[in-house]
């Protein structure tokens, strides 16, 4: 009896762990702006978390972490500490990753494995560009 209400006790932690996780993944629309490479580093996990739910066939999961994706994309012109480097070419950079976003969450709408993947790999790609 004291394993299996230690399990459960174990098990309720971890769920909680997760959903604390995934909560701490939003980005904050109101209060100081986070950095730059907080939020280029968010959407790098964005960008693996869709690529997790692809390989177990989370649709669901893909298409709402494509909206998140899009959310983190749409926020880095307003994040704080941007990069020299990057000031000149980040427009286009969010509106590229931005619109592959898009392009991700009806890929998986549509349950479509050949674009979903290419989408994904595309979207790694930009990611790793906006590092500093």
């Amino acid at each position: 009896m004291r394993r299996v209400f230690a399990f459960c006790l174990i098990f309720i932690a971890g769920c909680q762990a997760i959903q604390e996780q995934k909560g701490a993944q939003t980005l904050p629309t109101d209060g100081p702006p986070l950095s730059y490479r907080e939020v280029v580093q968010r959407a790098r996990g964005f960008a693996t978390t869709a690529t997790e739910a692809f390989y177990v066939d989370n649709w669901t999961d893909v298409e709402s972490t494509a909206t998140q994706l899009e959310q983190a994309a749409l926020y880095l012109p307003r994040s704080s500490e941007i990069p020299a480097t990057r000031k000149a070419s980040l427009d286009a950079s969010v509106k590229t990753l931005a619109a592959e976003a898009v392009s991700l969450r009806e890929a998986a709408k549509a349950k479509d494995e050949q674009k979903t993947n290419a989408t994904l790999q595309r979207i790694h790609m930009r990611v790793r560009e906006l590092r500093e």
